[in-house]
């Protein structure tokens, strides 16, 4: 595995807006990754709270892009140096050893892939929850975000990265990789903030996204859609 770790190079891509509360603690858990000569890609979609202040000593680059986070995750991508692309969510937590499982991965030549999913809180519903997102993605091979899709750079330059829209980009992108070859779905979990679940109600997140997902299978417009989620998520968090 030394052999591995001495000619293959990682980068993560973090898009992030107003991450003040979360993204030193995330670029902390990072910091021996980094001493492993993995890189770090910040890229800020125009936060007002200081975030791109915060990250700058934790991170290799902190990039400004247009808000979104397909474009800003594939400006990072343009700026890696990586061979390996993993894309994290700024309130995501990747395993301890996620290193070693990927340069297993990419030692068996897998094209890409995604982890497990546990969600932070304590609820039983959000047992059900992600069990039910790992079993599906297993299932499509089809990855969300909070999964932590990881991918070879030339598989992500040949599919032309993330589209340019508001919402279900991640879901675009799995097709699209799909298409190309299977994915390496791990068992091993990443652990993401169930803090939208439990703010909005958990039942009512997850028959908002359900609804949201069939639309967007059906044609419907994705920024359409993202601006559906967006008022329905503020119209919750004021009845909260």
């Amino acid at each position: 595995m030394r052999r591995l770790f001495s000619s293959m190079h990682f980068s993560i891509i973090i898009p992030v807006l107003n991450e003040a509360a979360v993204i030193r603690q995330t670029l902390q858990r990072l910091q021996p990754s980094r001493r492993r000569d993995v890189e770090v890609i910040v890229v800020d979609g125009g936060s007002s709270d200081g975030t791109p202040k915060l990250a700058k000593p934790l991170a290799d680059h902190v990039l400004s892009a247009a808000k979104g986070r397909a474009r800003q995750m594939n400006r990072g991508a343009q700026c890696a140096a990586g061979e390996y692309l993993l894309f994290l969510h700024a309130d995501t937590r990747l395993p301890d050893h996620w290193l070693s499982m990927l340069a297993d991965v990419y030692e068996r030549s897998a094209a890409w892939g995604r982890f497990d999913v546990r969600l932070s809180g304590r609820h039983w519903l959000l047992r059900v929850i992600e069990t039910m997102m790992n079993w599906r993605s297993r299932v499509t091979g089809i990855a969300t975000g909070d999964q932590a899709i990881f991918v070879r750079r030339q598989l992500f330059e040949r599919v032309g990265g993330f589209l340019d829209i508001a919402l279900m980009e991640d879901i675009l992108l799995s097709r699209r990789l799909r298409s190309c070859a299977a994915p390496v779905c791990l068992r091993d979990k990443v652990v993401t903030s169930s803090r939208r679940w439990e703010e909005n109600g958990i039942v009512k997140t997850v028959l908002l996204m359900w609804w949201l997902r069939l639309w967007f299978y059906f044609g419907a417009d994705a920024d359409r859609l993202a601006h559906i989620y967006s008022a329905s998520d503020s119209k919750m968090n004021r009845q909260s």
